[in-house]
């Protein structure tokens, strides 16, 4: 099997320029891949990835950090909902993928210094509260030409978020949209500080086709047994491929590329989502990456913005 350095690197720095906002311009593309792929596809190096998956679910096993991410709030869902019935139109959605948005008229004031973050299964979390203008700055995040929404006020309000514990319902800014009867949704508190993780990164030297860093989970389905993360691959392999270790704390995904091939490759690297099936339903467990060591943090695909880090 090939192990190539450099096409390591340039993975790793394709997914560091996707958290910031540039996947497009990386090649991060949003190709679906098939369910069963992950089931059918495996690799010489498993014995290898099943090592450091174990010691990944051991690390946070009863871990302090394990003890603080439970106490959390972590979003595994959107913590922007547009309005009911969604966006109108291609111009609409380009404002709103782009952050292309106006404010016509002033914002109020945070109410009070705190909001509560409580769990439909149980417990609460008081957390500071974010300010209106904070809110309505993550989502006006460009002032390029182009079609734009037009923000004309805000109230706090509520919204239900779905995060590492289960659902719950959060303070949220309800921003008014010129031309909409329904307001789109921001949360109004901020994620927890995510815990120093008890067990390192691997090193820049691991060749992608035996384990390589994940670009971000997109669907965590409370009642199924199946999550949906965004797993990356060039133009010389038979595409990502994700092996599962699961234990009753943990969800540890390995990815890696299959069947990496020399020849003629450009350097592009391509994002593609892949459905990785479960013995059983996620439920509270956490989902790590055997990479990184860390929780997979949720993504909007192919939107690259994370909820938490």
């Amino acid at each position: 099997m090939r192990t190539d350095i450099r096409r390591t690197v340039r993975l790793l720095a394709v997914l560091a320029l996707c958290t910031v906002g540039a996947g497009a311009a990386a090649g991060c593309g949003d190709t679906e891949a098939d369910s069963g792929d992950t089931e059918a596809r495996s690799t010489e190096s498993a014995p290898q990835l099943a090592s450091r998956a174990r010691q990944v679910a051991d690390a946070w096993d009863g871990s302090k950090a394990a003890a603080e991410w439970y106490e959390g709030y972590y979003p595994m869902g959107a913590v922007i909902q547009l309005p009911e019935k969604g966006l109108r139109g291609e111009a609409d959605r380009r404002a709103y993928e782009t952050g292309n948005f106006d404010l016509r008229g002033k914002l109020p004031a945070a109410p009070r210094r705190s909001g509560q973050v409580t769990w439909k299964g149980g417990g609460s979390l008081t957390t500071p509260l974010m300010e209106a203008e904070k809110a309505y700055r993550s989502l006006d995040r460009d002032s390029s030409p182009g079609p734009r929404l037009t923000v004309t006020g805000a109230r706090l309000g509520d919204m239900t978020v779905v995060t590492s514990r289960g659902p719950a319902t959060v303070p949220a800014w309800l921003f008014t949209l010129e031309g909409y009867a329904a307001p789109l949704k921001r949360a109004a508190v901020s994620p927890s500080k995510l815990p120093a993780p008890p067990i390192e990164p691997l090193g820049r030297n691991v060749p992608t086709d035996a384990l390589a860093p994940l670009g971000g989970l997109t669907e965590v389905i409370e009642d199924r047994r199946s999550i949906t993360v965004v797993a990356t691959h060039g133009s010389c392999d038979d595409g990502p491929a994700v092996e599962v270790l699961e234990t009753s704390s943990s969800v540890v995904l390995s990815a890696s590329v299959a069947d990496s091939r020399d020849g003629s490759c450009s350097s592009e690297m391509r994002g593609e989502k892949v459905s990785v099936k479960l013995a059983r339903p996620v439920g509270k467990r956490m989902v790590l990456d055997a990479f990184t060591g860390r929780p997979v943090p949720y993504r909007e695909w192919p939107r690259t913005s994370q909820s938490w880090s």
